[in-house]
């Protein structure tokens, strides 16, 4: 037998393998092996039922929160329940005489109703009680622009500029601590503890953006910044003035607060003076080195 013949016997011989039926299937009518009786087959599920049943095949999207600062989206203030709202409320009252203390809160319970244990619904203490008084002042002095017109020009004068009424609304909101006047100093420490300052941050800057909005500031640049700054340390320095202050009517306070106002006009107009300047030697510079042929 030659070579060629070789080759093609045995190329017929995998052929005729290569159609034969493979004796692994089982035959019909044999009984499955015991095998296969422990792992039974089960239908494929249909895409429709897999789709029904997924939970990720249809995903609700919920309304991100805006980081930016808005005046039409303010942050929300600090949320107390009813019962929490009402203790503090009555408590208030007993804020001239005990001061911000447990001891108010215990009082002002009492006058609501509440057992004594109830003081136990505000774990930070006195100073919920210093963040009430805070935010509440701070809605007073937005009704007393609203409904009592504050800022109207008095016997029918000239209408007042943002500066004056930024005045008038400080030493408004300071009177309104006239009460609790030798109790304050306390309250400002209790307020400068550390784990107190994020709160005590957050409510002065409601409280300052509260007051130049209503002053009609409208700012949008980086000035809206600094003036926050700048009313912050004026307002802080006057708070803790009006604290000493035994003169009718806090007229050392008032006196104290117009000085500040003026250095801190006066600073802001030299601070723009020196941009101002800045601005115009460096403009003289780019000017002057793209005379000389610079690619500035």
């Amino acid at each position: 037998m030659t070579r060629s013949q070789s080759l093609l016997t045995l190329s017929r011989r995998y052929l005729t393998t290569a159609a034969r039926p493979t004796t692994t299937t089982a035959a019909a009518g044999t009984a499955p092996s015991k095998l296969a009786s422990h792992f039974p087959t089960h239908p494929q599920p249909r895409l429709q039922h897999l789709r029904h049943h997924c939970p990720y095949t249809s995903r609700t999207t919920r309304p991100t929160i805006r980081t930016y600062h808005s005046a039409h989206h303010p942050a929300p203030l600090h949320e107390y329940s009813n019962s929490q709202t009402t203790i503090l409320s009555a408590s208030l009252r007993h804020v001239p005489t005990h001061g911000f203390s447990r001891d108010a809160l215990t009082l002002g319970a009492r006058d609501a109703g509440f057992l004594d244990v109830s003081v136990q619904l505000f774990p930070r203490g006195e100073f919920d009680l210093i963040l009430f008084w805070l935010a509440s002042r701070r809605g007073l002095l937005r009704s007393r622009v609203e409904n009592d017109a504050l800022l109207q020009a008095q016997d029918g004068g000239a209408p007042l500029s943002v500066d004056e009424k930024i005045k008038v609304l400080i030493m408004e909101r300071l009177r309104m601590n006239e009460e609790v006047r030798d109790k304050w100093q306390d309250a400002l420490a209790v307020m400068s503890l550390g784990e107190n300052v994020p709160l005590s941050l957050s409510e002065l800057h409601s409280l300052l953006d509260d007051i130049l909005t209503l002053a009609g500031d409208v700012s949008v640049d980086a000035s809206w910044y600094s003036k926050r700054f700048a009313l912050a340390a004026v307002y802080t320095s006057s708070e803790f003035v009006m604290t000493r202050d035994s003169s009718a009517n806090l007229r050392d306070t008032e006196e104290f607060l117009t000085r500040r106002l003026a250095d801190s006009k006066a600073i802001g107009e030299k601070i723009t003076g020196v941009r101002q300047c800045l601005g115009f030697m460096g403009s003289t510079a780019v000017g002057l080195g793209r005379s000389w042929g610079l690619k500035i």
